[in-house]
């Protein structure tokens, strides 16, 4: 009883130093709240036009930025569904087996009804031992949350959550409005900083709120637009952060484009089909997070490529295995069947080329 209880205190006082970082952003926010809205328009702005207009924008891009760090922190992330965990007999015989290629084959056997097309460095099915499931494509463990994350990027520590598939558009939002808010507190306080040096402002307390609301609004202007520009990046090229750090191994081998469809559909799958959706923090991503369109995947885990010919009885199983627990939504269906209209690069041309005349392989779409 005692170690076990002892690891329950542990775990509950990480989880509380955990909300450390979201305490202290929410002070920030708190605090340039106060310092701005009171201290400088309040209080130091005479023109009243100028006020309100200040206020205003402010108070609107204040709220999309609180609405859409407030959905990245409480939005729970996504798990595997049940039809990639392990069953009682499949985890019986797992266990029985000696591990190695035994285990594997268990494990291949099981992966055929499912649309699992990466692998691990060497080859094999990726296995989760510690939730006891398949994990689907782009899914990772993440140590801090003791659980199996649906297209994971991270664990954010300011955000005290995992970002992955359910809360990724979320995410860039939150980095979006952030930036925003503080490039519009550095825009709109600069001439009273200026003011602050030329003693142009009246001696009061307000002087240094502004000083102290430019010199961090400035500099979080940075980190955020660092943050922002790369997460961009990533978007168009539709990648998490683990798969630009490591990229995801097909059975055709590493690709680190291999689930690029071209900009504007890799944009698509992160902010959906709705334009009016698109800036507003409410979930509208493609998808179930469990299966991903790609630019080029083997159908049948199990059949080898082949170089040359056709074989129809290939393609009939290959289509017979269609993942039957949750369908693709059309929005994303269209992603699959819509016809190629961006080119990525050069490599990915040669591979539809390449693709077209192989019976083991299937271009969902151009790269």
């Amino acid at each position: 009883m005692a170690p076990s209880g002892s690891r329950s205190i542990k775990r509950g006082c990480q989880r509380v130093l955990y909300w450390i970082p979201v305490l202290f952003i929410a002070l920030i926010v708190a605090w340039s709240y106060y310092a701005y809205v009171l201290q400088l328009c309040i209080e130091s702005i005479e023109d009243t036009g100028e006020k309100v207009v200040y206020l205003l924008v402010y108070h609107v891009v204040f709220i999309m930025f609180v609405w859409a760090y407030w959905q990245t922190i409480f939005t729970k992330p996504m798990n595997p569904l049940k039809e990639f965990h392990l069953s009682h007999s499949d985890k019986e015989l797992l266990e029985r087996e000696d591990r190695g290629e035994s285990q594997q084959e268990i494990l291949r056997r099981i992966a055929k009804d499912l649309p699992i097309y990466t692998r691990t460095n060497s080859g094999a099915i990726r296995f989760c031992d510690r939730c006891q499931l398949l994990k689907p494509d782009r899914c990772h463990h993440c140590s801090v949350c003791d659980k199996c994350i649906l297209k994971m990027d991270h664990h954010c520590p300011w955000v005290n959550n995992c970002v992955g598939f359910a809360n990724y558009k979320f995410f860039m939002l939150f980095l979006l409005y952030s930036l925003l808010y503080c490039l519009f507190i550095t825009a709109t306080d600069l001439q009273y900083f200026i003011k602050f040096w030329t003693n142009g402002l009246p001696d009061t307390q307000a002087k240094f709120h502004i000083l102290f609301l430019f010199f961090s609004a400035s500099m979080f202007s940075v980190s955020l637009a660092s943050l922002f520009i790369y997460h961009c990046w990533l978007v168009c090229k539709n990648r998490s952060t683990l798969e630009a750090v490591r990229s995801p191994v097909f059975r055709h081998g590493t690709d680190k484009n291999g689930f690029s469809l071209g900009f504007s559909k890799n944009f698509r799958q992160v902010f959906g089909d709705e334009v009016k959706y698109w800036p507003v923090p409410v979930f509208s991503s493609l998808g179930d997070g469990c299966s991903f369109p790609t630019c080029l995947v083997n159908l049948d885990p199990e059949q080898p490529s082949s170089p040359t010919g056709s074989n129809p009885a290939n393609k009939s199983a290959a289509e017979g295995r269609q993942f039957p627990s949750k369908p693709l939504r059309e929005s994303q269906s269209r992603l699959l069947t819509s016809t190629p209209s961006w080119s990525e690069n050069e490599t990915a041309t040669d591979k539809d080329r390449k693709g077209a005349s192989n019976p083991g392989m299937t271009i969902e779409n151009e790269a």
